[in-house]
């Protein structure tokens, strides 16, 4: 009887081992699950943040490539420009002045045999103008 005894509080302890070692592996697989779950949610989040659809119509990737051009245009800083556009228009002009005199100067002065001063004066181009025209 002894021996039947012994073999009934084995089989027990055998029994809470197992039954300790499914809830200790149910446990688990709930953290497991919970955490791949979590996992899966995060993932799933991400790819949708950075899934472009794929319009099927015309029109849909019509609206959404209006939709992107206005978000970059949102997210676009500003230009500061160093030489404000007025002050570019001046300097052009500037140069423009001074590649007009320097030229007129090499040419009536350098080729032309004048007087590089000259090229300055009223009466110089008055003179020019009555020979083009003779008068």
């Amino acid at each position: 009887m002894m021996s039947n005894h012994t073999d009934s509080n084995e089989m027990s302890r055998r029994t809470q081992h197992i039954q300790s070692e499914t809830e200790q592996t149910e446990t688990h697989t709930d953290k497991t699950d919970a955490s791949a779950k979590t996992r899966k949610t995060l993932r799933q989040k991400e790819s949708d943040s950075l899934q472009v659809s794929h319009p099927s119509s015309r029109k849909e990737r019509k609206k959404q490539k209006k939709k992107q051009k206005e978000e970059k245009r949102k997210n676009k800083r500003p230009i500061r420009r160093i030489i404000p556009i007025w002050l570019r228009i001046l300097i052009v002009l500037l140069l423009i002045a001074v590649a007009l005199i320097s030229g007129l100067a090499v040419g009536y002065g350098v080729i032309g045999d004048g007087v590089v001063k000259d090229v300055l004066n009223w009466e110089t181009w008055q003179h020019i103008r009555d020979i083009v025209n003779k008068e």
